[in-house]
């Protein structure tokens, strides 16, 4: 073995996620929807949705079925999935690493309590936070986004 390949550095191993790869995907085509929203224009729209062309499914109002459904899929995971939910946020979001992971991690679960869902909805860009962050851990949606088309 030569000296230059004892040299060459390797990736720290991939952390052991408790969530999978595929409901973050899942989340993150969620919250894309969710933050496509437009505020509302009309804060009580009582016309018809064909009269309107359909538009209010397209701005924020208090009703919305993604958020709900978004609260719901997030509070029914695991406190070790929404604790890794978090932390991958955070990676994204600070532009650390997957040598940070543990570090991260640690703080994440120090900081949990119940309002995770709503805490990772009032985050500006959280799609993009859980795609960079997904990416620094050596993981990608492009198979789960395959999958759905």
């Amino acid at each position: 073995m030569t000296r230059r390949t004892q040299e060459v550095e390797t990736a720290p191993p991939l952390p052991a996620l408790t969530i999978s790869p595929e409901k973050i995907c899942f989340i993150i085509v969620k919250a894309r929807e969710f933050d496509a929203k437009d505020p509302a224009s009309e804060p009580d729209p009582g016309s018809n949705p064909s009269d309107d062309m359909g538009i209010a499914v397209l701005e924020d109002h208090g009703d919305d079925p993604v958020q709900e459904e978004l609260v719901s899929f997030i509070d029914a995971l695991s406190l070790d999935e929404q604790i890794d939910l978090v932390a991958i946020a955070w990676l994204g979001r600070d532009g650390t690493g997957r040598d940070d992971w543990q570090d991260t991690r640690r703080e994440a679960a120090r900081a949990h309590n119940d309002r995770t869902a709503s805490y990772l909805l009032g985050m500006p860009m959280l799609a993009d936070f859980l795609e960079e962050g997904l990416s620094m851990l050596g993981l990608s949606c492009e198979e789960f986004e395959l999958g759905r088309l």
